[in-house]
């Protein structure tokens, strides 16, 4: 929600890990999951051969050109483009429930070009209420072209995340005693692309909260007024906003303090928003990037993600049930099911008992709090109480100015129940419509609707992933929490547009494979979002 670095959002939108690929991929295949089928009439989609053995990548032309291109790829990701009545369920969704949540996204993407302005003018013309036109609209408007990962295959993950909402006070008092962080005024930001490859020692200065380092210098002149020693082993270079989080301490640049140091020694620099009683509900809402803290008064606040400390998402598992050590596994996002243990709610001051989060086979455990711990010789805005949790990532809040609607996403919009998605910007640009042939959570019926990428999360991460926003309320937890589904996706770009460059190479790509030369890591290029080297 995740996102200002939107990217990690959605924030901790944190997860896709290799665990939940392999749960996905022992999943049914949703009966249109297909692409070569067309669910309307039967045809073969456009596709087929690009997806053979032995189809070749077409020579390099520049700058490729949604409507006119067949294919193109970016480092990960192949697009190839198909007929509207090739898309499963295309002819069957209601597109007047997407049509909010793509207007909504034309706000920001007027400014983006004149393809998109023109686009968005059109479509303030279109009946609201009248799917048929809005169908029509986006075939006339748009290209459909279905996304394949860097090994040519269609099938991907589909996960869900929802809008928790927890007890709290904007006072300390037990049993609200667990601080809602806003984001660090100490917190600083360096562009990974402007440091220096390796992993020595170099000088750096800060101007405002940007570092930048100071090519020429040697060691001996690190102790100079307005200089710092940065330590380039101890970064965390693999983000997608291409920024590591750093603090200063001394003369010394060092990565933003860890959960763990947040917890224990407090964040002095951040202001409180609110207080929670729960740990594991505070965590879970972190995982989902955004949330609501009800008071005792009836009153709502709306909290969306702010920042993210820069530290790698790694929660650690207590001891499985067959006496394995713990394994470090991500969580929102994936395919494991995040819950909450809704019959072990004893999180107030005093308390003996463990408060947990579980997951599918593991439980990971958290000593319920006795007090709070300040640590002397460094103030914390407000009381520090440490819950337990060892995942080393910890995610700062905003107070959310939109005190209806969903929450904000990453793209900076309101996200829309059941139309709206966290996708990876790299291979799905944020605001584009997108459509995601899955099946629903717990009932397995096919999910096929047009989408709208207006999220992202840290841990969303491949061609063919989508996080499915569900809303708030408990049976969005419930089907946010069950949802893991192989399923597959076509973006819609609009005619005209000029997108990634074409493959300069005849060779297909495996994963892991050499990069073929040239080929840009984004499909839309967004500063702040996703950004090529």
């Amino acid at each position: 929600m995740y996102t200002q670095s939107p990217i990690f959002i959605s924030a901790l939108r944190w997860v896709a890990a290799a665990a939940a690929v392999l749960a996905a991929g022992c999943a049914n295949t949703p009966p249109a999951a297909n692409a070569n089928v067309n669910a309307n009439a039967g045809t073969a989609a456009p596709d087929t051969t690009a997806a053979s053995a032995g189809a070749s990548r077409p020579a390099s032309t520049g700058a490729s050109v949604a409507g006119q291109a067949r294919t193109f790829s970016t480092q990960l990701a192949t697009y190839t483009s198909v007929s509207f009545d090739a898309v499963p369920g295309w002819a069957r969704d209601d597109f007047s429930e997407s049509w909010p949540a793509f207007l909504g996204s034309c706000k920001v993407l007027t400014g983006r070009g004149a393809e998109w302005k023109d686009v968005c003018a059109r479509a303030l013309r279109v009946d609201s209420k009248n799917s048929t036109a809005i169908r029509a609209f986006f075939e006339q408007e748009f290209s459909a072209y279905q996304i394949r990962d860097d090994d040519r295959k269609p099938d991907g993950v589909v996960t869900g995340y929802f809008e928790p909402e927890i007890p709290g006070s904007r006072q300390y008092a037990a049993p609200f005693i667990y601080p809602v962080y806003g984001q660090p005024e100490d917190m600083l930001f360096a562009d990974v692309r402007k440091l220096p490859a390796g992993s020595g020692t170099v000088a750096a200065r800060v101007e405002g909260r940007n570092v930048v380092v100071q090519t020429g210098l040697s060691t001996r002149d690190m102790g100079a007024p307005g200089l710092y020693a940065l330590d380039l082993s101890a970064l965390t270079r693999d983000t997608l906003d291409r920024k590591v989080r750093l603090r200063i301490e001394g003369k010394q640049l060092l990565p933003y303090y860890t959960r763990e140091e947040i917890e224990t020694k407090g964040a002095p620099n951040a202001k409180v928003l609110a207080f929670v009683s729960s740990a594991t509900a505070l965590y879970e809402m972190q995982i989902q990037g955004s949330g609501r803290i009800k008071l005792a008064n009836g009153d709502i606040i709306r909290v969306a993600y702010a920042e993210q400390n820069g530290q790698p998402f790694r929660p650690t598992l207590a001891q499985a049930a067959n006496g394995k050590p713990r394994t470090p596994v991500k969580v929102r996002g994936s395919s494991i099911e995040l819950q909450l243990d809704d019959g072990d709610e004893d999180d107030d001051v005093g308390g003996t008992s463990t408060s947990t989060i579980r997951t599918r086979g593991f439980t990971l455990a958290r000593p319920t709090a006795s007090g709070a711990v300040v640590v002397p010789g460094r103030r914390a805005a407000g009381p520090v109480i440490g819950s337990g949790i060892q995942d080393p990532s910890y995610v700062f809040f905003k107070e959310s100015p939109s005190p209806s609607g969903g929450p904000v996403g990453a793209f900076g919009v309101p996200l829309s129940a059941g139309r709206s998605i966290a996708v990876d910007p790299r291979s799905t640009p944020l605001g584009y419509p997108v459509f995601v042939s899955t099946r629903a959570p717990g009932t397995g019926a096919p999910m096929q609707r047009l989408t709208i990428a207006q999220d992202t999360g840290g841990a969303i991460r491949g061609a063919v992933r989508a996080d499915y926003f569900f809303g708030n309320g408990q049976q969005a937890a419930t089907n946010a929490r069950r949802m893991k589904e192989r399923g597959q996706l076509w973006i819609l770009l609009p005619r005209g547009l000029a997108v990634a460059s074409a493959a300069v190479s005849s060779a297909i790509r495996t994963r892991g494979g050499p990069v073929g030369a040239g080929l840009p890591q984004c499909l839309v290029p967004t500063e702040g979002v996703c950004v090529d080297d």
